[in-house]
């Protein structure tokens, strides 16, 4: 196996800067203001042929109570605590500070081993604080400029002599879970199968304080990510990859989405966008609702989101434990859920307690059906003789007398299904019966509460023209005929 480099430092010095360079892609949110970091982050880092992966931490700070940055320096000293080296980074520019001497002994005591970098090197405002850096008792620091990729040699040679004694960090490196898989499908219903093993990447989503980093927290066994009863407290979209109940997951933590017009500071509108591309990205959305309030105006658009992304949907109601009377409760949220989500009748809706763990086997199984109705594939076989009986029992209407003529259906792709239906006059089939073939395809092919996309085309058969070309092609062979 490969190393594993976890980035250290007091906040602000430029620490998820230089874990987004390491990784090659802007993982991390990065501001100007301090402290923009809480949780823990992963990701495969890179320095020319060296492999590992790399954990950018909160800043620590002198504080040791069960306050939040005391919470968060818990999780980063347990990263030190599990890191193979820690690269202790500290801002040139500003020079050794007081909580950095401190912050030096603490890795001193703790870490196998130690990198001392200087951030922010280029320039010679940093001469000083690069000879400062000495002081702290090290070994060499390196001057380093994450913003400008400088000093990227000289960390490659220092991480080198780590990579030797762990074979793995030189291997190929491959697979980034985003990979897309080939969803198209031909026209007997078949197509590309899914790479064994791959985990079903899964965006838990919902308003702030639902308990979504408590609920990740629960399904991985551990307090992984930084939790509390303050609100907003997940900044990042942070990806946590997990065997669970035997199924592999890759599970996005995201920030609480407010209402829009309430998003003001600059840091809450890069979370949510951070949250919105983890929702582009996963398969499975679990939108997680406060049984306490429900069904709020907010939960709505984060539902409604997901469908119009095409992806699968899981609704789950935390804090079951706290309601009294369950069997009403119950009741009351799925008259809600079919009145308030029309779009996602027939979705799974599971109770949860993430305090407790509560419900999470029934959620594991909402997860996976979901993923398996989303991944639907059917015949064009099947297909055309459901179209057949359809039409049959319920024709489309003749709008101005103009007799609408379906003639030809086909799945084109998986992820959410998505069908395409030849008809004579395409734009003239009225929105409530495209909605009653899209309602009959969820309940005859068992594919509740997926989104369908259904999209209408003119024209014959399309492989109706394939005959006439063929018959074409046999006609220009066919002697010709003079007359004179």
């Amino acid at each position: 196996m490969s190393f594993t480099l976890a980035i250290v430092g007091r906040p602000n010095v430029g620490k998820s800067t230089l874990f987004n360079r390491l990784v090659g892609r802007k993982l991390a949110l990065v501001d100007d203001q301090p402290g923009v970091t809480r949780d823990l982050r992963e990701g495969e880092g890179r320095i020319g042929p060296v492999r590992f992966t790399v954990i950018d931490t909160a800043g620590l700070e002198e504080v040791t109570d069960a306050s939040l940055p005391g919470r968060m320096r818990a999780l980063t000293e347990r990263a030190v605590d599990s890191a193979d080296v820690c690269l202790f980074l500290i801002d040139a520019r500003v020079g050794v500070t007081p909580v950095d001497r401190t912050l030096a002994e603490l890795l001193r005591k703790r870490a196998p081993r130690v990198i001392l970098a200087a951030n922010k090197a280029e320039g010679r405002a940093a001469e000083a604080g690069l000879i400062e850096a000495w002081e702290l008792g090290l070994g060499e620091p390196l001057a380093l400029s994450a913003e400008h990729g400088i000093g990227m040699d000289d960390l490659l040679r220092a991480l080198e002599p780590i990579a030797a004694e762990f074979p793995d960090a030189a291997a190929i490196f491959e697979v980034d879970v985003g990979d897309e898989v080939d969803d198209n499908v031909d026209e007997e219903g078949g197509g590309a199968a899914l790479p064994a093993g791959r985990p079903i990447q899964i965006a838990v989503v919902g308003r702030p304080n639902a308990g979504k980093s408590t609920l990740v927290n629960a399904i991985l066994g551990e307090d992984r990510l930084l939790t509390g009863p303050e609100a907003g407290i997940t900044r990042d979209a942070i990806a946590v990859t997990v065997d669970w109940m035997g199924t592999p997951f890759r599970i996005f933590d995201t920030a609480g989405m407010r209402k829009k017009a309430k998003v003001q500071a600059k840091l809450e509108k890069l979370s949510v966008s951070d949250g919105l591309r983890a929702v582009k990205f996963a398969e499975v959305v679990v939108v997680l609702l406060d049984v306490q309030v429900p069904f709020e105006s907010q939960d709505l658009r984060i539902a409604d989101l997901a469908e119009r992304e095409g992806r699968a949907v899981v609704v789950a109601v935390n804090k079951w434990d706290l309601e009294e009377e369950k069997p009403q409760k119950l009741n009351e949220l799925r008259e809600a859920f079919g009145r308030l989500l029309p779009q996602l009748r027939g979705a799974p809706m599971v109770m949860v307690s993430a305090l407790t763990g509560k419900g999470l086997d029934r959620l594991h199984t909402a997860i996976v059906k979901a993923y398996a109705v989303w991944n639907t594939r059917i015949s064009t076989a099947r297909l055309n003789r459901w179209l057949a009986a359809q039409t049959a029992d319920h024709p489309p209407p003749a709008p101005a007398g103009r007799r609408i003529r379906l003639r030809y259906m086909t799945q084109v792709k998986t992820r959410p299904p998505t069908f395409v239906l030849f008809a004579s006059i395409p734009d003239a089939v009225p929105e409530d019966y495209k909605r009653f073939l899209v309602n009959g395809l969820r309940r005859d092919f068992d594919m509740p509460g997926t989104p369908i996309r259904l999209y209408l085309r003119s024209g014959d058969n399309p492989y109706a023209n394939r005959r006439k070309q063929n018959v074409t092609s046999l006609d220009k062979h066919k002697p010709r005929r003079f007359e004179g």
